[in-house]
């Protein structure tokens, strides 16, 4: 095509398709991205969403803000969540570091047994062993002469063969104080074994009962739970109690489980039974006992059997007590 006014010719054909390809070029990825919102607003609504730009200025806004504060939420949770699994991890590293420590104590007083290193230091002070103050006591074990002026609520020691339970015996004038002291009289959860301060060691009893936590270290009296199998008793028949004044062999006769009752509740009660006013009395505990039994273990005991009640607490039911019951046999 020529220009009549000054005979030039017009390149129409390649402007045009030059401004095309401008056009395309400069709007190819405002189209493009037009094109994917499109294509994603389109698969939101087939599948009944709407995008954050299907909403108006001031919704947007709103949703924002609302996602802020649930962003904010699930950070704090973090924070919070993390904080406990913290707390927790510290707890067990602290009380398995106490375990350890109170353990090795243990350990240690065990050597102490059948040591003299204090056997001659004066005795003043006497633990609650009777609960009558003028009664002649015996002689104390030579073996348990240092053990005694170190901590004079120690009433005796006792083991169980080839289980953790190897521990000082103590008894105070209740019987909450060891349940949170050590041997040591200073303050520890893992507590101390010891005797009900309904038992008289001088008199005599008829059941000297003694408590010990159930810890998840397997220190104290955890390892009593195991009784409820035949085959745990078979291996371990037999408990050695020595009182400060003399030796003890009890055969075991009883494992059950029992729980702490309200005062008013109509239930055997083993943790009651210290002493029996009759035959017939005690005929009825050992009779509930074993009832209550995991299983026979062909051992009895009658009126004048010195009997020992183990009792430790167990978990498969609030105030749960997991028990075990041995006369002695020399």
């Amino acid at each position: 095509m020529t220009d009549r006014n000054n005979g030039r010719k017009l390149n129409t054909g390649s402007d045009t398709r030059a401004g095309v390809r401008r056009t395309a070029n400069g709007g190819g990825q405002l189209a493009g991205k037009t094109s994917a919102r499109s294509a994603d607003s389109r698969e939101k609504a087939s599948a009944g969403q709407k995008g954050l730009d299907d909403y108006s200025p001031e919704m947007q806004k709103q949703i924002k803000k609302e996602m802020r504060r649930i962003k904010l939420r699930r950070n704090l949770l973090i924070f919070a969540f993390s904080s406990v699994a913290v707390a927790c991890i510290g707890y067990f590293i602290w009380y398995y570091a106490s375990a350890d420590k109170n353990g090795g104590r243990m350990e240690q007083l065990s050597e102490l047994v059948g040591s003299d290193a204090m056997s001659n230091v004066e005795t003043g002070y006497v633990a609650r062993i009777s609960s009558e103050e003028d009664v002649d006591r015996p002689d104390i074990l030579d073996q348990y002469k240092t053990l005694y002026n170190s901590n004079r609520d120690i009433i005796g020691w006792i083991s169980i063969p080839n289980t953790k339970i190897d521990y000082p015996v103590m008894q105070y004038s209740d019987n909450t104080y060891y349940l949170s002291h050590n041997f040591d009289r200073k303050d520890d959860k893992a507590g101390c074994l010891f005797l009900d301060c309904g038992c008289d060691l001088i008199k005599g009893s008829d059941n000297y009962i003694i408590y010990g936590h159930h810890l998840t270290s397997g220190r104290m009296f955890s390892s009593l739970s195991d009784y409820e199998s035949k085959t745990f008793y078979e291996k371990h028949s037999t408990i050695s109690f020595d009182t400060i004044f003399e030796t003890g062999t009890y055969a075991v006769m009883y494992a059950f489980r029992s729980r702490v009752y309200d005062d008013m509740d109509v239930n055997f009660k083993y943790y009651q039974f210290i002493n029996a006013d009759s035959e017939e009395e005690f005929n009825s505990y050992m009779n509930e006992m074993k009832e209550a039994s995991y299983y026979d273990t062909g051992v009895t005991a009658v009126y004048g059997d010195q009997l020992l009640t183990l009792s430790t607490c167990d978990y498969q039911e609030e105030n749960g007590r997991f028990v075990v019951v041995a006369k002695k046999i020399r």
